[in-house]
């Protein structure tokens, strides 16, 4: 029996040929596991009407950690066009199997270390060497949304006009309402998680990043308990800042940052920006972790024009397995795997599209495991 039970979820378009080409990597570590297929992405909705079918959701909960590539996510009229003939028109709605997969499971961190490879030539700068701590189920990708706005909430929204004026008289089709909800438990846990990293692994500073000048009260929450966690860590350093000007800083003065943390939205943007610092998406990765189950990812989409040409940089994805072994205990093969990767991007000879070569993907992913 194998040491480890991993959920295989290659998803869409470039997520298949990615996962391939990571296998490559991983088998070559003799790396002990049984890698379980689960389907997921827009295959199943267009086949099922659900992008997340419950089997994929019992083998998540008897697995010991998931590693996933890619899907394909489109507007809502358009998700229902592409369901088969018998499902269209019967109520289906579409929803991103990753975020609901992050509630359901409470993966609550989502953990993006950026780091710039040296002999990468796409860094914005060398050195760069950045973690990112975005809370990964609550804020404005909660999904309570309304549009049309219930009859009942226009009417309670009406009736507190003076401090909703642009929004008084409105009917309920000529406004959309998304509702951004953060609690304490949330805010708490996301905040302790990065303050613990820094401590564990020597980081000076952490930055909570957010905009509570203006959205008062979930911001002004967030950044009052991160306040109050950062009385527990006396070693590291509290700092803060508004997403709008933090996106500023981070081009101007990079190294002025180490441990960032920050509620869903901001975090999602800051982890993109600042994985373009370190050469784009085909370097962006990321672990979405809770208490029982981490399911580990590359941070691009599914890319369908690519899809099928082998062409795509596997380098998220093998980042990605990497930071999976590392969860599980496989540190020694975790850092081998890094050292490769390294090692490739320095050495300049094998280099996907992107960095300006003209390897596949699975050349990439063979060269890699040939410096293990």
């Amino acid at each position: 029996m194998a040491k480890f039970r991993i959920a295989w979820l290659p998803g869409d378009g470039i997520g298949v040929e990615v996962m391939d080409a990571t296998r490559i990597v991983l088998d070559r570590l003799d790396f002990d596991a049984e890698y379980i297929h689960g389907d997921i992405g827009w295959d199943s909705w267009c086949r099922e009407g659900d992008a997340f079918p419950a089997r994929t959701i019992e083998l998540l909960g008897n697995v010991d950690a998931a590693l996933f590539g890619a899907i394909t996510s489109k507007p809502a009229k358009t998700a229902e066009a592409e369901l088969v003939p018998g499902l269209r028109g019967t109520g289906l709605l579409y929803r991103s199997p990753i975020v609901r997969m992050r509630q359901l499971f409470d993966l609550y961190t989502c953990l993006r270390p950026i780091k710039a490879y040296p002999g990468n030539p796409l860094n914005f700068r060398d050195g760069i060497d950045l973690v990112v701590f975005r809370e990964n189920t609550e804020d404005l990708y909660a999904g309570v949304e309304f549009a049309p706005v219930p009859q009942r909430l226009a009417e309670t929204l009406s009736a507190l006009s003076k401090n909703f004026a642009p929004f008084a008289g409105l009917a309920p089709d000529e406004y959309a309402i998304s509702c951004k909800i953060n609690t304490r438990k949330g805010s708490e846990r996301i905040v302790r998680a990065a303050f613990d990293f820094a401590q564990k692994f020597g980081r000076k500073k952490v930055t909570v990043v957010h905009k509570a000048n203006v959205v008062r009260a979930t911001d002004g929450m967030f950044l009052e308990i991160a306040k109050e966690v950062a009385k527990g860590y006396p070693g590291v350093q509290l700092d803060d800042a508004n997403i709008d000007a933090m996106t500023m800083w981070l081009l101007k003065n990079p190294f002025n940052y180490d441990v960032l943390v920050a509620p869903n939205l901001y975090g999602d943007i800051i982890s993109d920006l600042c994985a373009q610092m370190v050469g784009g998406l085909g370097f962006g990765y990321s672990g979405n972790i809770g208490e029982k189950l981490a399911v580990f990812e590359p941070t691009h989409g599914s890319a369908p024009k690519y899809a099928g040409q082998n062409k795509v940089n596997p380098i998220a994805t093998i980042l990605a397995a990497k930071m999976m072994l590392e969860w599980l205990g496989e540190a020694s093969r975790a850092r081998a795997l890094e050292e490769a990767t390294a090692a490739v991007i320095a050495q300049g000879r094998v280099r996907t599209y992107d960095m300006g070569g003209s390897a596949t993907t699975r050349e990439m992913a063979e060269a890699i495991a040939a410096g293990l």
